[in-house]
């Protein structure tokens, strides 16, 4: 280990990076809302603070809706900022640390322990809080690393760049703006959790709506009528046919993921009156896009697969198929590609551990970076079943192991001034 090196790891401060992340959760930072926007702008102050040539900048919203490319959005919104540090250096930045900071929101509050998703409680290793796992504990690590260069007087030879945005979780908003705005660098490492591994690669996922029609009737003439929710059934169960055909003999790169482009109906709505037959059903769900799969091919899977039913009713009356809010086409790393090699050598220096390098069954910024010419990977604490549910966490040892990995991957590949 070098000298730079070892200074630069001797900065790190573990105990404010913990303090850090639970002041992170307690924002309740959820998708579109002025907390949202409030923890952008801390983000901002904390990249100034460390040194960093700050861009705070509001987002022209309209503009960006009509935009080429315009990876969608769901949560309702009036406002969004971006937010990006880079430090001193010749040149592009050679690495991108990315990071957003929105989280869903936190569901039935009896769920959480104490009722308070936001109190960012730790008991022994583990934070639990809201957007620990996903992906505040990554956010932590990007910013702890800043802080730790400025304390420590290491100067890069080639910048490295920060990148905090919002709106990922509906689609990549944030991620979108940056790009828009000319924000560039060499690669990416994006600090979603991967629980100690690399992903190279994403499966997208593209949100949709499905309308059923029934025909109305008084409950008591039940047989006058025809029920939404029972012939939702067969498009339930064309649904389940449909993600079983699409997970035959995935990419060997998902390394034995039994499913890896998942469908799922995630809400269904039918009814307005307890007493009366349902002549509307509305479901809503997420449609995994396949790698290198061209989003508009899997749009018209799921069309066609819903299209040739043979149910009577549904002949007559064809379910209405939209696509609104998040649209998330898959991504990968180019092959042969240095960084996951860099960061494998980073990460067994820290650990004694080589990671092993996969793919994710979800949908990311990762997409946008690559697609915007910019080579990404994820790399970052916390595991992902952990996010998303009363149960988020991260363990802090997992927080510690990856900031001293992106320490010393950013001394390597911006270099260190003589």
């Amino acid at each position: 280990m070098s000298d730079s090196e070892a200074r630069v790891l001797s900065a790190l401060d573990e105990a404010e990076t913990v303090r850090l992340l639970a002041d992170l959760v307690r924002v309740p930072s959820v998708t579109g809302t002025d907390a949202e926007s409030e923890l952008q702008h801390r983000c901002g102050r904390l990249l100034a603070e460390a040194g960093l040539d700050v861009d705070v900048w509001k987002l022209d919203l309209d503009a960006l809706r009509a935009a080429p490319g315009f990876p969608g959005m769901e949560a309702p919104r009036t406002e969004g900022y971006g937010v990006v540090g880079v430090t001193e250096g010749e040149g592009d930045p050679a690495l991108v640390l990315q990071g957003h900071v929105d989280v869903v929101p936190p569901g039935d509050l009896a769920k959480w322990e104490g009722g308070d998703p936001f109190d960012a409680r730790i008991s022994g290793n583990v934070l639990y809080g809201r957007g620990a796992c996903d992906m505040k504990a990554g956010l932590a690590a990007n910013l702890a690393v800043v802080a730790a260069l400025r304390r420590s007087g290491v100067r890069l030879a080639r910048p490295l760049a920060v990148h905090c945005v919002a709106g990922e979780e509906d689609g990549g908003l944030g991620a979108f703006a940056t790009l828009t705005r000319g924000h560039r660098g060499e690669a990416a490492v994006i600090t979603e959790p991967t629980s100690g591994a690399i992903i190279a690669a994403t499966a997208g996922a593209l949100t949709f709506r499905i309308e059923v029609a029934g025909r109305a009737a008084h409950g008591a003439t039940r047989y006058e009528g025809v029920n939404a929710l029972e012939v939702f059934w067969p498009v339930f169960e064309a649904i389940r046919r449909l993600e079983a055909d699409r997970n035959r003999d995935p990419d060997p790169i998902f390394d034995g993921n039994p499913l890896p482009y998942p469908i799922e109906v995630g809400t269904v709505r039918a009814g307005d009156w307890a007493s009366s037959v349902p002549d509307l059903l509305v479901a809503e769900g997420r449609l995994g896009v396949r790698l290198d799969e061209d989003p508009a091919e899997a749009r018209l899977a799921l069309e066609a697969a819903i299209a040739e039913l043979g149910h009577p009713w549904l002949r007559e009356h064809p379910p209405v198929v939209t696509w609104p809010g998040g649209q998330f086409a898959s991504g990968r790393l180019p092959a042969g590609h240095e960084l996951p090699g860099e960061v494998a050598g980073a990460v067994a220096d820290v650990t004694g551990t080589r990671p092993v390098e996969t793919a994710a069954p979800y949908g990311s910024d990762l997409r946008l970076y690559t697609a915007g010419g910019i080579p990404a990977l994820h790399y970052g604490p916390g595991d992902v079943r952990f996010a998303h549910a009363p149960r988020e966490r991260v363990d802090l040892r997992e927080l510690r192991d990856v900031t001293r990995a992106l320490a010393l991957l950013t001394l390597r590949r911006c270099g260190v001034r003589g």
